[in-house]
């Protein structure tokens, strides 16, 4: 992997991220990597902001770095830039690497049901400016939060999806997408999404769930958890892939509850829960803070 591939977008740049770019490195742990990094940005007299490496085995292991750095005229510099870091890292130590832009925020799509809370949390941290991203749409398989998602300045698109062949409303989801987004998240979007169109979409898929999974499977989790008794209710946003809610883990979080705690209760604070971990993981996700690896990530928060 090399530059990242900017599609045209609507979206504005970010003034604060202007000449700053992320340096996002993979593959095999050997010695002299972050020299071989540092001098090739060096050359070009970048600033390194911030370094953050990891190796899960220094001996034969896999080694992971993401570097955040200001380069006066960097949308210049950028494409020289790419090829010197293809030469220093591909020959002598064949690892992968994306470097991209800060300046062009990532562009999301987000997917919607009748439950509004983790979409209303996104539309309002977006508005103060605490989501580094472009919201180029919002999906939703009812019509109920299209005035207030609109009141937000953001396209509103109603796709139905009811029965059991999700094929048409997959295919308009895709056709809405295509060259649109860089990513999508599901903001508790209560459809199973297909292999196929997982496989289409061709961007990442981030979702969340309440973290009871597998114990209490189905409808009225929160009703099953007070009925057993639980002393934890938490969430956990994950990269979607084909198997059900079994992505790369990239973040959790729980809060305390007891005996005298309702089933209302318990369901409203894993919403609160679920509105602060998925914002983390859209953040992050958004800054270039996380590497997938096989089935886990590694976060750099």
């Amino acid at each position: 992997m090399t530059l990242a591939q900017e599609a045209p977008r609507r979206g504005r740049h970010a003034p604060e991220k202007v000449n700053q770019a992320t340096l996002i490195i993979k593959g095999n742990d050997r010695p002299g990597i972050v020299a071989a990094v540092t001098s090739v940005l060096s050359r070009y007299g970048a600033n390194i902001e911030a370094l953050d490496q990891y190796s899960d085995d220094p001996q034969g292991g896999s080694f992971f770095q993401r570097t955040v750095f200001r380069l006066e005229d960097l949308a210049v510099a950028l494409p020289k830039l790419d090829a010197d870091l293809a030469e220093a890292l591909g020959a002598d130590f064949d690892l992968e690497y994306t470097l991209r832009d800060m300046s062009l925020p990532k562009r999301v799509a987000i997917f919607a049901s009748k439950s509004d809370h983790c979409l209303l949390d996104l539309l309002w941290r977006h508005r103060r400016g605490e989501l580094p991203v472009d919201i180029a749409m919002v999906i939703s398989n009812h019509p109920d939060t299209a005035e207030e998602v609109r009141s937000f300045g953001i396209p509103f698109f109603h796709v139905p999806s009811a029965g059991a062949d999700k094929s048409a409303a997959e295919a308009e989801h895709l056709r809405l997408l295509e060259g649109n987004v860089d990513f999508v998240v599901l903001a508790r979007y209560m459809q199973i999404l297909s292999a196929d169109f997982i496989a289409k979409v061709g961007v990442p898929i981030i979702n969340i769930h309440h973290s009871f999974l597998p114990a209490f499977i189905g409808a009225g989790p929160y009703a099953k958890a007070k009925d057993r008794g639980v002393k934890l209710v938490g969430a956990t946003a994950h990269y979607v892939t084909e198997a059900l809610d079994e992505g790369p883990i990239i973040e959790q979080d729980v809060v305390r509850v007891t005996h005298a705690d309702t089933a209302a209760d318990l369901q409203r604070r894993g919403a609160d829960v679920e509105r602060a971990v998925l914002s983390r993981a859209v953040a992050w996700h958004a800054e270039d803070r996380i590497i997938r690896h096989a089935n886990h990530t590694i976060v750099f928060a």
